[in-house]
């Protein structure tokens, strides 16, 4: 099962606004120069043979906003890599958000 990132903003049945959390660069980071006609979802299955960690690639590189389309074609993505240590990463971010700003 996918690891769920609205399960941490939940309130009363309703998500709150899910912050941008920094994903840390880590030497075993892959970088790959993106191909308009590819989507994250494909890419995140080729990478971490599950198709729902798109958000994870946007979230590791915030120069291109959060709209997949609007990543311009040979733009070099980071997929953060492995997956296990890319989510603990953004788990920690998340407490230290929660720490923050409550």
């Amino acid at each position: 099962m996918s690891y769920n990132r609205y399960t941490n903003f939940t309130s009363n049945g309703a998500i709150d606004l899910v912050p941008f959390v920094e994903i840390k660069k880590m030497p075993t980071d892959y970088y790959v120069h993106h191909d308009v006609n590819t989507r994250l979802d494909v890419l995140s299955y080729d990478y971490y043979g599950d198709p729902n960690y798109g958000w994870l690639i946007m979230q590791a590189n915030p120069e291109y906003g959060s709209l997949e389309f609007k990543i311009p074609h040979n733009a070099l993505l980071r997929i953060p890599f492995p997956l296990e240590l890319a989510i603990t990463n953004y788990n920690e971010g998340i407490r230290k958000y929660k720490k923050l700003y409550g």
